[in-house]
């Protein structure tokens, strides 16, 4: 176990209102639901401090390690490499609604190489850790002595004590003008216009705090939950991920928001993919 003690806050147990009905249909219905009380970090597991858990443990994640050869018993003897998924910036004129014309699996792209076996996290210690699968966050979690939120705690976490407003910080996506989390402005997939200061991850707590003084709730990455997404018999699981990234805009993925979520498969890892952990010692 761990002997660093990230920042947590106390959310205590309660009735609370989840889910929307004004953005996409997987979000609905709003409901009523009941946690109990639950710690949470303040801030996604950064770079550092995962670096602390590989030193201690000397782990390997997913995207350092060729594929799953039972996942993937077709692969090619020439595809049977670490790799995972970049976002790479596609021409003007590419169509919107395949989005791989800007993902790329790229060969030696993981954690410590954010970018591509060229790039490092040298300067970006306080940045989230990104490129992990499910197993990698519930290896840490594990190791922290903590474990990943249900998708229903993350929510209320996000939430931050308001009730059926849009975003983490109210019901206006830039109150007076201010963008209040790392998130894409301008026309995605082709150009980011960096108002908010920033092209990838920032900081942790780069931008305001919620009302439980939790950072990057929305935006910067999107954070692994432990809740299984509903998929047809027979494909690959999936878990719920929340709180969208540096790659949402509200053109395109208007997923920086508490109620917003997707379904990932487990064993993929991605430039844009945190987590952050709970437990239940409060």
């Amino acid at each position: 176990m761990s002997d660093q003690r990230a920042p947590m806050v106390v959310i205590p147990a309660g009735d609370y209102r989840v889910g929307s009905e004004s953005f996409y249909p997987e979000e609905s219905p709003v409901r009523t639901i009941h946690v109990e009380a639950f710690a949470i970090d303040v801030a996604p597991v950064t770079n550092a401090e995962f670096a602390r858990f590989v030193s201690d443990t000397g782990y390997l994640t997913v995207s350092e390690k060729p594929p799953d050869p039972v996942l993937y018993p077709n692969l090619p003897p020439e595809e049977q490499c670490p790799e995972s998924a970049v976002f790479i910036p596609p021409p003007a004129n590419v169509d919107r609604s395949q989005p791989l014309s800007w993902w790329a699996l790229v060969e030696g792209a993981d954690w410590r190489h954010p970018q591509g076996p060229s790039t490092s996290i040298d300067d970006r210690m306080e940045h989230p850790v990104v490129h992990l699968a499910y197993e990698d966050a519930v290896a840490y979690a594990e190791w922290a002595g903590k474990r990943l939120p249900t998708a229903d705690e993350w929510e209320v976490a996000a939430r931050g004590g308001l009730v059926e407003q849009d975003y983490a910080w109210g019901s206006e996506m830039t109150p007076d003008g201010q963008w209040m989390a790392n998130v894409w402005q301008g026309p995605f997939p082709w150009r980011n216009e960096q108002i908010d200061g920033w092209l990838w991850t920032s900081p942790v707590g780069s931008f305001p705090a919620n009302g439980y003084g939790l950072v990057d709730m929305c935006g910067n990455v999107w954070e692994w939950t432990s809740t299984l997404f509903p998929v047809p018999k027979g494909e690959q699981e999936r878990r719920i991920i929340k709180g969208g990234s540096f790659l949402c805009a509200d053109n395109y993925c208007h997923r920086f928001r508490p109620a917003a979520l997707m379904g990932q498969t487990t064993d993929t890892a991605t430039c844009h993919m945190g987590f952050r952990c709970i437990s239940d010692s409060v």
